[in-house]
């Protein structure tokens, strides 16, 4: 039987959001909780409702869809809903379920929805934590490799992959979601700084200031650092003390 997935809808327009609310209606899965037009209202639903889906728009007064991800801890999957399809990368790159064109195609929503489902079964199914010396069988690419969970420089966002750097420069895709690397790798050695990229501590050289209380986050071996937003930065203060 599947979960009921709590939702919400974040949209400055008012007949986008009714049109996406009567659409979910036919998804018995889908609870829709909490609708909000700005990133401001956005920021308090979420942290009130605690969502397992947030219908994200990207375009709206003042600041974007993408700015809410920036400043706020949103842990749902996230499922862009926009009538421009300029942003689809960057969409991708923030670890995005899917990317929706208004209007909404049904059958779209739908697979979405299902990749959603799918991810949501892969999470509640998620084995105990791996050890830091300990080993994985994962596919990567194509092929069947071992790798040591400590021999992870990083992982990227990849739309329905991620891309798995090694402390030797090797990369290559694997098929698990960022919230499933989150889950599984050991905390006390690997840390979330973007919701796109989880870094082992093990190999921080340095962090930096950048602008926009955002960060640099040097990796050994890795000649351009990368950016942690700020509401992760006291996640990684604490974890390196």
């Amino acid at each position: 039987m599947k979960r009921k997935l709590r939702a919400v809808i974040i949209d400055d327009e008012r007949l986008a959001r009714k049109d996406l609310h009567s659409l979910l209606a036919d998804f018995k899965n889908i609870e829709v909780v909490g609708e909000a037009d700005n990133v401001a209202s956005a920021a308090k639903l979420i942290k009130q409702k605690n969502p397992d889906l947030v219908f994200l728009d990207i375009q709206m007064p003042g600041e974007s869809g993408f700015d809410l991800l920036e400043k706020t801890d949103v842990r749902a999957k996230v499922i862009f809903v926009t009538a421009f399809d300029e942003y689809a990368i960057r969409a991708f790159e923030v670890d995005a379920v899917d990317y929706l064109l208004k209007p909404v195609n049904p059958e779209r929503l739908r697979r979405a929805i299902e990749k959603v489902e799918k991810e949501d079964q892969q999470h509640v199914g998620t084995r105990r934590k791996l050890g830091y010396d300990d080993t994985m069988f994962l596919t990567i690419n194509t092929s069947l490799k071992f790798i040591k969970v400590n021999a992870i420089l990083c992982i990227e966002a990849a739309g329905d992959y991620s891309q798995m750097i090694t402390t030797e420069g090797k990369r290559g895709l694997v098929q698990k979601s960022m919230a499933e690397w989150e889950e599984r790798l050991p905390e006390n050695h690997f840390c979330r700084i973007h919701r796109s990229t989880i870094v082992n501590l093990e190999n921080v050289v340095k962090v930096e200031e950048w602008f926009n209380s955002a960060y640099h986050v040097h990796l050994k071996g890795i000649e351009t650092p990368f950016v942690m937003s700020r509401r992760y930065a006291a996640r990684l203060k604490e974890k390196m003390g």
